[in-house]
């Protein structure tokens, strides 16, 4: 039998994804999980972030915020500048903020996730043509009589 004039090695990235033992990461996974206390801290964590970074909990703040400005109000501008610094930026913008960054992150997740699909479509692509190019080996061996 001929030996092949190009002999194939597969890249051990290419043999995980082949045999699905590697997929994209995703956060939950990313949560300590090896004892009661670190479930319970995580799970707390997400939910008050959850809660935090919604709009309701924003305008939460906000009618909280505006609840204080009447003091403010009192003090002249030097109340107005503390009010608007120290309890409706810090107060209003943390929920908005985190809403936004959640919004950013479900799309950053989501690019991931097809950059992922995108890298099997060309494994595959690859491999393809991997195969294609056995199969003119074999026929340019067979034509050219080649014993190596």
């Amino acid at each position: 039998m001929a030996t092949p004039l190009f002999e194939h090695h597969r890249h051990p990235r290419t043999t995980a994804i082949l045999q699905g033992t590697t997929a994209p990461v995703k956060v939950g996974e990313q949560l300590k999980r090896d004892s009661a206390i670190a479930r319970f801290n995580a799970a707390l964590a997400v939910k008050i972030t959850s809660g935090v970074g919604s709009m309701w909990c924003a305008y939460a703040f906000a009618l909280i915020a505006v609840i204080g400005l009447p003091s403010a109000l009192k003090l002249g501008t030097l109340g107005i500048v503390q009010w608007i610094a120290q309890t409706f930026l810090q107060l209003v913008l943390l929920s908005i903020i985190i809403v936004g960054q959640n919004i950013q992150a479900s799309a950053s997740d989501q690019r991931s996730e097809n950059t992922y699909k995108d890298a099997e479509a060309v494994l595959h692509e690859a491999i393809e043509i991997q195969k294609h190019l056995e199969a003119q080996d074999a026929v340019l061996t067979k034509l050219t009589g080649d014993a190596r």
